[in-house]
């Protein structure tokens, strides 16, 4: 049953991985394209995460370390790249 949980947030984030790399095809917006890019690439990285720590529970504390860690510096830095590239949009 593990093993089952464990691959299916595995492909639950692969899956979050393209498809938030499918509207970087169109022709949305500079900060829509990062919005979906960054929300998407942080849910497929927690969720391969969590499918990690179903594989390796003893590992727990580092696990959770890695997932805080994504939380924060994926949004921080979704927040700056969107400060930059409107920074750049009023200077032109």
């Amino acid at each position: 049953m593990m093993d089952f949980l464990s691959y299916g947030c595995i492909g639950l984030g692969i899956f979050f991985w393209f498809w938030g790399t499918y509207p970087l095809l169109g022709q949305r917006s500079v900060l829509f394209k990062l919005h979906t890019l960054s929300v998407s690439d942080t849910l497929g990285s927690m969720s391969i995460t969590v499918g990690l720590l179903f594989q390796i529970p003893s590992e727990w504390p580092l696990i959770l370390l890695a997932l805080i860690c994504l939380a924060i510096w994926n949004t921080i830095l979704g927040y700056v790249l969107a400060y930059c590239s409107i920074g750049e949009e009023t200077h032109d």
